[in-house]
């Protein structure tokens, strides 16, 4: 069976300058990827300043709603709030949901962060998909990748087909590792591998093969670190893409991640 996977970080569905809204052309930019199941982080639930300031823009419905339309189920997991909304991580499928969780993993009371757990039935197969936004600092992020190993040994099985996707912030790259090793899990660029280079020679003659590195999603208009990540289980990876360019660059401060699968 063939998959079509994305993650966004979609930036409350507006612009990085002026806070515009931009939930419209993210819309239509969805649809563009013809994605199965989408992988969203800060969606706005609900925002009353934005509603109101931007009556005719903003859409009445909460966003993961309306970016769903009538093509997608959506499942919201809801994180930060405060008193004139909230936002969090969201899932849109075109497979039915048949259950779904949110889990708290937030690690200090300045950035309320979760896991939106969601099992996706196929036609092939159930699929374990883990929504994913982690924090801004290193520490964090380390707790939080431990909670995330936690939670997907604990609610999925070991031989169940798994998707972790979302925005990591991890643009050292220390956290790959570890779900690799716990989960068995292969992030979809690790087939992009450089074998030249002096520092592919030394790492080669050492034993440890070509340096692994993800993706650079991040500005949106030149993106250099590499924040955004899909990570998969029982899935052949057939190819994967970063979505940038002046386009996508109105749309969000992050650059999409398009991905296609095949279900072994």
């Amino acid at each position: 069976m063939k998959l079509h996977i994305a993650t966004y970080n979609i930036h409350k569905g507006v612009s990085s300058l002026r806070s515009m809204p931009r939930i419209h052309a993210l819309k239509q930019a969805l649809t563009s990827m013809e994605a199965d199941i989408f992988f969203l982080q800060e969606v706005q639930g609900r925002h009353d300043k934005y509603a109101t300031r931007h009556a005719t823009l903003w859409p009445e419905q909460a966003q993961h709603q309306f970016l769903a339309g009538e093509s997608h189920e959506a499942v919201y997991g809801m994180n930060a709030v405060y008193d004139h909304g909230h936002h969090g991580n969201a899932l849109l499928s075109r497979f039915p949901v048949v259950a779904s969780s949110n889990h708290d993993i937030s690690d200090h009371a300045f950035e309320a962060r979760g896991i939106l757990h969601c099992i996706v039935q196929s036609p092939k197969a159930d699929l374990h998909c883990y929504v994913i936004h982690l924090g801004l600092f290193a520490g964090s992020r380390k707790r939080q990748t431990e909670a995330l190993i936690e939670a997907v040994l604990t609610s999925s099985p070991p031989d169940a087909p798994l998707i972790i996707a979302g925005d990591f912030n991890d643009w050292t790259n220390q956290l790959s590792d570890s779900l690799r090793e716990y989960l068995g899990v292969t992030e979809v660029f690790d087939g992009n591998l450089s074998s030249r280079g002096f520092g592919s020679y030394l790492r080669m003659l050492s034993g440890r093969g070509p340096k692994i590195k993800p993706a650079r999603t991040f500005p949106a208009a030149l993106p250099w670190l590499r924040l955004d990540r899909i990570y998969v289980r029982g899935f052949q990876i057939e190819s994967a893409q970063v979505l940038h360019g002046t386009l996508w660059a109105k749309l969000s401060d992050h650059a999409p991640i398009l991905a296609s699968l095949a279900l072994k």
